[in-house]
């Protein structure tokens, strides 16, 4: 009737997960199966006595939603892909800090300004004949054609840093040169070695982010990009190393958001195109609201770490007001995608009170 394979792989962890509805007398068993991929795997039921097919689809929803809460996904996208190793590598990204107020920023020369693009971060590593992406978790991910072929264009050996948005990667950053750690020198300068390598090669996969510097330059691209409804902007040191990670507080890679956005967890499958969000509260999952799917992607699965963007969350029910849906999230760990992440607004009837 129904079966789902999972697989779940960190570090030397391994394993593979299969459940299926199963016709059994008058009715229908979930049936399971576990263990390490490529080995004899162990079996067991969540029916003891066979249940109405309705039943069974409860059961065996709910326990596919509880391996993908754990980390557990599916498998490949169906797009022109690239697909990685799933290997967990020694490289993380820089990661940065929000802040609220931008005037400080704007009138700092010492910092540029760049727009936050509305995608997947992803590190390419570019050795050989092998192009590799990795992603926010330092893990190995797949990565469009389009990217690889762009990266197979240029020269040399790089590992640079960026966001995915659809089919191309915005650079921002060159860690690695050649077999030459760039991380510990300045920005601008790393900045520049990375329009050297985009010069490199004719290609159109790879594109270099807007980089703005100046007082009176940074705050006419900061209106622009408001005015264009762009997801915020990024304001970085000039004279900065590149530092791993996310610093308790402040740094020298700061954002600023124009427009909220929340990385959500799909609890059920609605009608016309729609499915219902939630997020982790007090160890519960928690409803979010609904958001419908554009008609030019797929409808995800239940399970399945989703990005939305929204204007507010209401303190009453917890729904995303005006939620915009983004895509999958395969970079999100289920335990990120918590209420405590959400930006509240008090709903009307509760300001009226």
């Amino acid at each position: 009737m129904s079966t789902t394979t999972l697989y779940f792989r960190d570090g030397s962890s391994d394993k593979v997960y299969r459940a299926a509805i199963e016709p059994r007398g008058a009715g229908y068993v979930v049936n399971f199966a576990y263990g390490r991929r490529g080995s004899t795997l162990n079996t067991g039921t969540k029916t003891s006595s066979p249940v109405a097919i309705e039943a069974a689809r409860i059961i065996y929803d709910k326990l596919i939603l509880q391996k993908r809460t754990k980390g557990y996904t599916l498998g490949p996208d169906t797009m022109a892909y690239h697909d990685g190793s799933k290997r967990v590598t020694a490289i993380r990204p820089q990661l940065l800090n929000p802040v609220d107020d931008v005037e400080p920023l704007l009138e700092d020369n010492l910092f540029y300004l760049q727009p936050k693009h509305d995608g997947k971060r992803l590190l390419l590593h570019k050795k050989g004949g092998d192009v590799t992406g990795i992603n926010r978790r330092g893990i190995e991910c797949g990565i469009p054609e389009s990217i690889r072929v762009a990266a197979m264009a240029l020269s040399g050996d790089f590992l640079m840093d960026g966001e995915a948005v659809g089919e191309t990667l915005h650079a921002f950053d060159l860690l690695e040169l050649e077999g030459s750690d760039l991380r510990l020198i300045p920005y601008r300068t790393r900045l520049m070695k990375l329009l050297h390598v985009l010069d490199s090669g004719e290609q159109m996969g790879i594109q270099w982010v807007v980089t703005v510097a100046g007082k009176s330059a940074k705050r006419v691209a900061f209106d622009q990009l408001r005015q264009e409804k762009a997801e915020g902007v990024v304001f970085k040191r000039i004279g900065a190393a590149y530092s791993p990670g996310r610093p308790n507080t402040g740094g020298d890679h700061l954002k600023f958001k124009f427009v909220e956005t929340a990385s959500v967890i799909v609890n059920a499958i609605n009608a016309k195109r729609s499915v219902q969000m939630a997020v982790w509260e007090n160890g519960k999952l928690v409803p979010a609201g609904n958001v419908t799917i554009p008609a030019d992607q797929p409808i995800p699965q239940v399970g399945d770490i989703v990005q939305a963007r929204y204007l507010y969350a209401m303190a009453g029910s917890g729904s995303l007001f005006q939620p915009v849906y983004l895509g999958v999230r395969d970079d999100i760990l289920p335990g990120e995608c918590t209420r405590d992440q959400l930006k509240f607004r008090r709903e009307p009837e509760e300001v009226a009170a």
